[in-house]
């Protein structure tokens, strides 16, 4: 179990039920348990949701690089129910493998400088210098760069989060579902002086 338990599939309000329903039937996600733990808050589900919804379109990087900084995300943030899942036609088991090699073996010069750029960022962002920029500038525009920075940090911190959560946990959860933990904020001194 999660640390967070997730809410009962008949526990959730419509609407969220129904991207939970939509999104797994459709493939967007590879299981629900997340979007279950996300459903506390209402309008969190609905922006998540609402982003993967558009996750590549107007992409200036293509859906394929996007989809390779995504698992390779997943790897790093050891995120299990985002690494099983695949939502580019183009990436194959090979390609998931070479995420996991060194120098990422058969990516074109372009997804290999991408996933590099996404494990510095990870690993050791001081490391990413003006060479690094460099590279990067040889293969991708500026406003691709900014994508890039963009994707790889959105995608990181989701991953560890998830991770965090144990979803494929054993354990009793550390949060026990109750309905009055969706949509409510504990009231205390903090709140109450408005910081």
């Amino acid at each position: 179990m999660p640390r967070i338990e997730p809410i009962p599939m008949e526990e959730l309000a419509p609407e969220p039920r129904r991207v939970i329903e939509d999104g797994v039937t459709s493939g967007r996600y590879a299981t629900a348990i997340p979007l279950q733990i996300f459903a506390y808050r209402t309008q969190q589900i609905l922006m998540t949701d609402a982003a993967r919804r558009v996750w590549g379109q107007d992409s200036l990087l293509g859906g394929r690089i996007l989809e390779l900084l995504r698992i390779r995300s997943a790897q790093l943030g050891e995120c299990q129910p985002c690494m099983q899942s695949r939502k580019h036609d183009s990436i194959t088991d090979e390609d998931v493998a070479c995420l996991l090699g060194p120098g990422h073996g058969d990516l074109t010069r372009q997804e290999q400088l991408a996933v590099r750029f996404l494990d510095l960022l990870s690993s050791d962002h001081h490391a990413i210098d003006d060479e690094v920029y460099r590279e990067l500038g040889e293969v991708f525009t500026a406003a691709q760069i900014i994508e890039l920075g963009f994707a790889c940090a959105s995608s990181m911190g989701l991953h560890r989060f998830i991770h965090t959560l144990d979803v494929y946990g054993h354990d009793r959860p550390v949060i026990a579902y109750s309905p009055d933990q969706v949509d409510r904020a504990r009231a205390d001194a903090t709140l109450s002086r408005g910081a």
